[in-house]
């Protein structure tokens, strides 16, 4: 496992819970996908994912920050060239809270649940290195995975407790358990 950077300080541990997310959450949660990747969300390949793959519900998860919501995370259980893992995001933070460590403890949380599972052997996403290097993060080999729609190889990363996962795993985004 990748250790995690210093370079980003936590949030205090009597300011920030994190728990499942709820059917209360789920208006708050569509706000703040709109604001954070506004009405061309849906053409992004991550989300052609969860358009087919349901979300795994028991790894969805919010921060809240001295109580208030400050961020969310949802986990899709994929498979990729037969192994099983899982596509991470949206990853958000209210911009009233960026910067604040809420996101990042998501990710940390929601990768330690997810990699604990048996059967999951990777959580990837599509996204920055400089934000999720520091998280375990690594990039994979471009184009050897092939989403339902055009993706910059470059944000495709993946984080494993195999050290050999970003070079071996390719195929196409399939069903978790289905191979």
């Amino acid at each position: 496992m990748t250790a995690l950077s210093p370079a980003y300080p936590a949030v205090p541990a009597d300011a920030l819970a994190i728990r499942l997310e709820t059917p209360a959450d789920d208006d708050w949660i569509e706000n703040l996908h709109e604001v954070s990747f506004g009405p061309g969300r849906f053409a992004r390949a991550a989300f052609r994912v969860r358009e087919r793959f349901p979300i795994d519900p028991s790894l969805c998860f919010i921060a809240e920050l001295d109580g208030v919501r400050a961020a969310s995370v949802r986990l899709t259980p994929i498979s990729v060239g037969g192994i099983d893992g899982y596509l991470l995001g949206p990853l958000m933070t209210d911009p009233a809270f960026r910067k604040q460590g809420a996101g990042r403890a998501l990710v940390r949380h929601a990768c330690d649940l997810a990699l604990g599972r048996e059967g999951a052997g990777f959580v990837l996403l599509v996204g920055d290195l400089a934000y999720y290097g520091p998280l375990g993060f690594i990039p994979t080999v471009p184009h050897a995975i092939r989403f339902p729609a055009p993706v910059d190889p470059a944000r495709v990363l993946v984080h494993s407790l195999d050290e050999n996962m970003a070079t071996t795993l390719a195929g196409d985004i399939g069903r978790f358990g289905k191979g």
